[in-house]
């Protein structure tokens, strides 16, 4: 009865997909990226080449995959990667990704579609990150005994796994070969449901971001916008983020500068920020090295910089957790700054927990409350505490590879 659901929650999402699709932007990527892709995948995949397939749901799955993948590539050239997406968001953002050798959207989960598109890629591993459990996809690859872990996941007790009634979700879970958790208490729930395939390895994103300090880009813009001042990074705002933190701005005395990158850049979006400032602003695809200098709010206008810009910044906010949750910190906790973000959904996230108690970040409920607590803080303190936190728990991509090596060989 419960797989019996399950398909037809399936059929009707892609149903309702397709009836929305002309009216919603995103529902149309999902529909029109989803055309004749079997076709597609079967006449453009190699024969007899080894595959190692991995699957995330959007960008913050990718960012969590990539240290695995890149790593992989180097210990195994032979093998081809395959990527998959669930979300237009993270597939239109990553579908030129240089160390992928097929970029696909994830075809929709129904039994007939597992049984052709594992019957064209036939991937020796599979690796689904954090949070990905498709019924039909795993059941497939566990009769066809390929490995297939869970890398990065991460599980509290109100999922719906440890309830009474979630017996088909367990079930789910049992068919993976092993699981790379991210703490102890995961690895424990677990354990109560009688899954003991499981590594605590913590987070592959803090390799990941590690790796982004190492190898960040440098823009001339904003060097001479920083013009030797302290800047504080906005990143992945959204309009909630903004109701609090344009009273910080303008209301701000200190010789602060501020760089914001919205989470949407459309020309609306950004044009309110503007509105919402009473300083200086310029937007990046306006600045030049001259009026960047003068200017104390400087606007990216584009996709892709954020996660290098925090190397100029002494503080940050990041946004989203005054909505559906907070995005990337570590981004900003890698080059030593104190994190602020909102206060409502940031509790499932580890790291936010996790630095809020070791002093390196801040949840705010308001202007007020911002205002406060970045007054209080101890900068040196803050910024030392969020760089060692990061570094502290480097690692878990080593520790993956040499577990899956046997497996990969």
């Amino acid at each position: 009865m419960k797989l019996f659901l399950y398909n037809s929650f399936i059929w009707f999402y892609n149903l309702i997909s397709h009836l929305i699709a002309p009216f919603h932007n995103k529902a149309n990527y999902f529909v029109l990226g989803r055309k004749n892709l079997l076709r597609k995948v079967e006449n453009e995949i190699l024969k007899n080449i080894p595959i190692i397939w991995f699957h995330c749901a959007s960008l913050g799955e990718f960012e969590q995959g990539r240290p695995i993948i890149e790593s992989i590539k180097k210990r195994y050239p032979n093998y081809k990667i395959l990527l998959t997406f669930f979300s237009p968001s993270g597939y239109e953002l990553c579908k030129n990704y240089a160390y992928a050798d097929y970029i696909y959207y994830l075809p929709i989960d129904t039994k007939s579609n597992a049984r052709k598109w594992l019957d064209i890629i036939n991937p020796k591993a599979v690796f689904f990150i954090k949070y990905e459990f498709w019924h039909n996809f795993i059941n497939e690859i566990h009769q066809r005994n390929i490995p297939l872990f869970s890398v990065s996941s991460i599980f509290r007790k109100n999922q719906i796994f440890f309830k009474s009634y979630g017996d088909f979700n367990r079930d789910i879970l049992s068919r993976f070969t092993h699981f790379f958790v991210q703490d102890k208490e995961s690895q424990l729930l677990l354990e109560g449901i009688d899954i003991k395939k499981t590594t605590i390895t913590g987070d592959t994103r803090f390799d990941r971001v590690n790796t982004i300090r190492q190898q960040t880009n440098t823009f001339a813009v904003v060097d001479a916008f920083k013009n030797g001042e302290k800047v504080f990074v906005i990143g992945s705002c959204w309009p909630e983020d903004m109701e609090v933190l344009a009273a910080f701005i303008n209301q701000n005395e200190e010789n602060i500068k501020f760089i914001i990158a919205p989470h949407e850049i459309y020309e609306m979006a950004v044009k309110r920020i503007e509105n919402q400032i009473d300083k200086k602003t310029i937007r990046f695809s306006e600045a030049t090295i001259e009026n960047a200098k003068n200017s104390n709010v400087l606007i990216i206008d584009n996709m892709g910089m954020l996660s290098s810009l925090y190397q100029y910044g002494e503080y940050a906010y990041v946004g989203g957790a005054f909505g559906k949750g907070l995005h990337n910190i570590l981004e900003a906790a890698t080059f030593g700054l104190p994190v602020f973000f909102g206060n409502k959904n940031y509790s499932k996230f580890k790291e936010a927990r996790d630095l809020i108690q070791l002093g390196g970040a801040y949840c705010v409920s308001d202007y007020h409350d911002l205002t406060q607590k970045f007054t209080n803080m101890n900068l040196n303190i803050a910024s030392t505490t969020a760089e060692s936190y990061v570094q502290n728990n480097t690692g878990a991509t080593k520790k993956i590879l040499d577990y899956c090596e046997k497996y990969i060989q």
